[in-house]
């Protein structure tokens, strides 16, 4: 029973630093906005940065490091649940 619960932890906090990546190359490359599977991975990604972005003041550097900032928060919190199981 342990090792299901450590495997679905560690693959959802693996789903959500995959999502955040495709949001991150999503901005790199033109997209439809309006697609239904863009608005998902949007809905998903910002509800990690945006808090990130608002504790954060890096907006004037001209580049964002929430993304660094959430894959580095994730890493952690999946290593404290993941020992916790």
């Amino acid at each position: 029973m342990n090792y299901l619960l450590y495997t679905i932890v560690n693959n959802a906090f693996n789903l959500l630093q995959l999502i955040i990546m495709v949001r991150i190359f999503l901005s790199w490359i033109p997209h439809d906005p309006y697609n239904q599977f863009i608005k998902i991975i949007y809905s998903i990604a910002d509800s990690i940065l945006i808090p990130i972005r608002d504790a954060v003041p890096i907006q004037g550097m001209g580049f964002d490091f929430s993304p660094v900032i959430a894959f580095f928060l994730l890493g952690f919190l999946k290593k404290v649940v993941l020992l916790a199981i």
